[in-house]
């Protein structure tokens, strides 16, 4: 009992202590300083350096049959591509993550050709370690992330 009651005691205290530093600290924001803004908050250094659109194609194939299966219960799969094409490539301002948009057809195991829209995009990949896609195939946007017809997947 004793034990459960220190503990209790502790845990107020931390509270409390938290709320007086909080509210000690409370005052208004203020801007980096001259060594944040040097060292720290040196923002990003892209390079444009995004690979080209058929090399995200087999990331696609392999994404688009996992999450048919896990998610859908589906046993959809991408057989081929065709017509891929850049649309775009660093559409926005100066200083905006680079992204390379794409546009291919692919053959689905439904025996249906769907457009493929999708971007890749230096340093979006796991942990920015590398590039990253982001896809989505017309006809096959079940939960309509990129509606209408995977246009939020264009620039």
């Amino acid at each position: 009992m004793k034990t459960v009651d220190r503990f209790v005691r502790r845990a107020a205290m931390a509270g409390l202590a938290a709320l007086v530093a909080g509210s000690v600290s409370g005052g208004s924001a203020r801007a980096a300083n001259w060594l944040e803004k040097n060292f720290y908050l040196s923002g990003p250094n892209y390079d444009g350096d995004v690979p080209s659109c058929e090399a995200a194609l087999g990331t696609i194939s392999d994404r688009f049959e996992t999450k048919e299966s896990r998610f859908w219960n589906s046993n959809a799969q991408i057989l081929g591509y065709e017509r891929v094409r850049q649309v775009a490539f660093r559409p926005w301002a100066r200083g905006t993550m680079p992204r390379r948009f794409c546009r291919a057809v692919a053959e689905v195991s439904d025996g249906r050709k769907h457009v493929v829209n999708y971007y890749i995009t230096e340093d979006g990949g796991e942990i920015g370690a590398t590039w990253g896609v982001t896809w989505c195939v017309v006809g096959f946007d079940r939960n309509m992330a990129y509606s209408p017809a995977c246009k939020m997947a264009l620039p």
